[in-house]
């Protein structure tokens, strides 16, 4: 397995080598700044995160979307599924109906930057 994974990076690595496109989208130099992780919270309603998985195969009732929100003091996690077509006013309902009548508002939101998160999600919240 290990040899199998060795021939495959260095697969990767000729083909990238030879790629002028990968070459020109290529960082040659240092990251931009330094990463830090995100502040440890102190109580249960300062900070959620929030992720959506998309492209799954649709259940009996139409379910083909997946949000995941977490609470990041006590990493209790909210599982909602719904459908695709769902709009960002629909999202905003289904966070408050599911997460904050929960745990109340929180002090902060991190999310994936994905298009649900545009402003009208933040309106109708």
């Amino acid at each position: 397995m290990v040899g199998l994974l060795q021939k495959m990076c260095k697969d990767v690595d000729h083909f990238v080598k030879r790629c002028s496109t990968c070459q020109l989208a290529k960082r040659h130099f240092l990251p931009y700044s330094v990463y830090f992780p995100l502040p440890v919270p102190m109580a249960l309603s300062e900070g959620v995160s929030f992720n959506f998985f998309t492209g799954l195969s649709s259940t009996q009732r139409s379910k083909d979307f997946i949000m995941v929100a977490m609470n990041r003091f006590s990493k209790m996690t909210h599982i909602v599924t719904c459908p695709m077509t769902y709009d960002t006013s629909h999202i905003a309902n289904l966070y408050f109906k599911e997460v904050e009548q929960l745990h109340g508002i929180s002090r902060s939101m991190v999310s994936d930057r994905d298009t649900k998160f545009q402003s009208h999600f933040w309106l109708t919240l």
